[in-house]
């Protein structure tokens, strides 16, 4: 079993930075993968960063040279900076891990860009 928390989301101004952070625990041994997706009203959750144990990272291209994903093994913890933040970045940000082939997620953090 993992457990995920969100924090680091908030509401910031066009053009401005936010980060979030991503704490996992249990059995963190087992994590594989861990990412970042979001979610805007009435449409589906899409995947934003993901980073591996092996360290290779993929980016959605909306964000490719604005966000960028980060992972502190020693904390437990997954990043996401999200830089010249655009208005259609609106979205509630979800952590998720798979472990062993089960996926898991955080309860989401709400990351509002205003214009």
């Amino acid at each position: 079993q993992v457990w995920l928390v969100e924090s680091g989301g908030g509401l910031v101004q066009a053009g401005g930075s936010l980060r979030l952070s991503c704490a996992a625990s249990g059995s963190i041994f087992s994590i594989n993968t861990m990412g970042w997706y979001r979610q805007a009203p009435g449409k589906q959750r899409d995947l934003v960063a993901s980073t591996t144990s092996g360290d290779n990272t993929a980016y959605a291209d909306s964000v490719k040279g604005r966000f960028t994903i980060s992972r502190d093994n020693a904390k437990n913890t997954v990043y996401l900076q999200m830089n010249s933040l655009k208005p259609e970045d609106t979205a509630i940000y979800y952590c998720n891990a798979v472990a062993y082939g089960t996926v898991y997620w955080g309860q989401g953090t709400q990351v509002t860009v205003s214009s």
